[in-house]
Parts: C-alpha cells; sequence; structure tokens
C-alpha cells in the first residue's frame, strides 16, 4: 500500500492513504541502519498491520523529487516564505538567507509580507525596492483583514507548497485560513522583544483541494549556508544573472575585483545595496565555513 507522510512526531509517521485515510507508522530498522529518515512531504510504501485500526510499518521510502534539511521535508513545488511588513519588520538577512537556501535546491518561491493593514507606506516602499527585480512573486497580506488571502490561494493552486518563516508573522494565521481544519494554534507577539512564540514544532501536510498541499514548518530564527562552496553563491542571486559575464575578470566573484559589472549595478542602484551586503556576508561566510 502507497502513501504520504502527513505528519512525523516522537518517531510515529502518520501516512495518508488515498481513500483509505491515515495509518499511525514506525519505520523499519533498516532506515536507521542506512541514516535515511523520512521526511513528511515523502511518499512511502508500508505493510498494514491492523485494517481497523489503522496500523502499519514503512517499509520502503519512493524516489524524492526534491529534499530541504531545513525545514526537513521532501517533494516540494514550491515556498511561500512568509514575512511581517512590521511588528516585528522584516530581518533581511535571514529572509536571503532562506531564498539562497531554495535556489540552492531549485525550488521556486514566492514572497508574502503580512501585516499590511498596520503598516505605513514607506515600509511596504522599502521592501518593494528590494525585492521588486529579484524575480520572485512578492503579495502583501493582512490575515487579520483577510486581504489578498485569493491571490495567495491563487499561487497555491495545484501544488505542494512548503509555507515557512520566523515565528509571530501571522503564518498560522494564513494557514487557519486557507484551510479552517488545519486549527493551527496561533501564538501573540512578546511584546518586550517583538518576537513570536513558537507555535509550529513540527512540519505537517494539509490538503486545501484534491490537488494543493500547503506544508507547515516549525519557524526559525537562525539560518547558516555551508552546503555549496562559496564560488556558487553568485548563481543564487537572481539579479546578478543580467550583469555575468560583463565583468574585467572571468569568474569575479563580485567582491573585490576591479571593474565589475555586479558593484557598478549596486552603485547606480540596479541592484539594491541590502542584497548585496548579505551576498558579502555570505560570502565571508563560506569562505570560512562558519556558522551562522
Amino acid at each position: 500500500m502507497n502513501g504520504k507522510i502527513v505528519k512525523g512526531i516522537a518517531g510515529f509517521y502518520y501516512v495518508h492513504v488515498v481513500e483509505s485515510g491515515v495509518y499511525e507508522c514506525k519505520a523499519k530498522g533498516i532506515f536507521r541502519k542506512d541514516k535515511i529518515k523520512p521526511l513528511v512531504g515523502d511518499n512511502v510504501e508500508l505493510e498494514v498491520l491492523d485494517k481497523e485500526e489503522k496500523l502499519g510499518n514503512i517499509i520502503r521510502i519512493l524516489p524524492r523529487q526534491n529534499e530541504l534539511i531545513r525545514p526537513a521535508v521532501a517533494n516540494i513545488d514550491q515556498a511561500l516564505v512568509v514575512f511581517a511588513v512590521c511588528k516585528p519588520s522584516p530581518h533581511y538577512n535571514l529572509l536571503d538567507r532562506f531564498l539562497v537556501m531554495m535556489e540552492s535546491k531549485g525550488v521556486p518561491v514566492v514572497l508574502c509580507f503580512n501585516k499590511e493593514d498596520i503598516a505605513c507606506e514607506e515600509q511596504i516602499a522599502e521592501i518593494e525596492s528590494i525585492y521588486r527585480d529579484c524575480g520572485y512573486p512578492c503579495v502583501f497580506t493582512s490575515a487579520k483583514e483577510e486581504k489578498n488571502i485569493k491571490e495567495i490561494r491563487k499561487l497555491l493552486q495545484g501544488k505542494t507548497t512548503v509555507i515557512a518563516g520566523p515565528s509571530g508573522v501571522g503564518k498560522s494565521s494564513i494557514i487557519n485560513i486557507l484551510q479552517p481544519e488545519a486549527n493551527m494554534e496561533t501564538g501573540g507577539i512578546s511584546r518586550k522583544i517583538e518576537r513570536g512564540k513558537h507555535t509550529t514544532r513540527h512540519s505537517e501536510l494539509f490538503p486545501i483541494d484534491e490537488e494543493s498541499y500547503i506544508m507547515d514548518t516549525p519557524g526559525f530564527s537562525s539560518l547558516y549556508v555551508n552546503d555549496f562552496e562559496k564560488e556558487e553563491l553568485k548563481y543564487y542571486f537572481p539579479e546578478f544573472e543580467p550583469y555575468e559575464g560583463g565583468c574585467k575578470y572571468n569568474g569575479c566573484d563580485h567582491i573585490h575585483e576591479p571593474g565589475c559589472a555586479i558593484k557598478e549595478a549596486v552603485e547606480s542602484g540596479k541592484i539594491h545595496e541590502v542584497r548585496y551586503e548579505d551576498y558579502k556576508e555570505m560570502y565571508e561566510e563560506l569562505k570560512n565555513k562558519r556558522r551562522y
């Protein structure tokens, strides 16, 4: 029998089997031996131990379309990255790290900036100026007023989408609107530090309709990049692409070299300085292989 892992908690995996329901399963010992861990989103083969109680064992993980380490999920078509316009203000460096990670895995990204209802025009304009030319669809929403949620729903249609972002930005509230049966616990913001209380403790997959799934993941507060070489980083900033090949030196890393087309584009305002500064910081990290 084949199914899809929709949730994993404390060594138990909940596998949705079409027309049969959800089976509670353990993974066979061979996975531990081979150091393979089943992930939410995995398509698996299972043996049924008790049909009435819906108990089984996962005996095989089917080939993965893709796999992410953080969040730890598999077989996704795109990522919806949720940040708040304000309260808390977006942490651009953290956002850019997530975008680089998705680019390195070949996963398309939709940017969602929530809490538009309490933001001023200057805050929205700043975000637009940074990400307008990066090639990512960018939607400003208000979960409180359900503004532009229809647009988000349209972007999710027919896809399995992982929803990720730091805690306290309204991620769970958006999921509750998209799929009321998800009944996500929503957390408030600590007024002192303006950070979200962690409300999602495990990744979980929810159907929106027959063709569309959303996968919620625990909030993150930091990310490091170290699973590729520093020379690759420039290819994960889409706005650099039009200028590649225009530098004085072949193999230019766009840091110290003279006659650099990327640095010239930054100086002329064609590439935003925030993005370039984040590129430089990540480049130095990869150079030193430091953790963030």
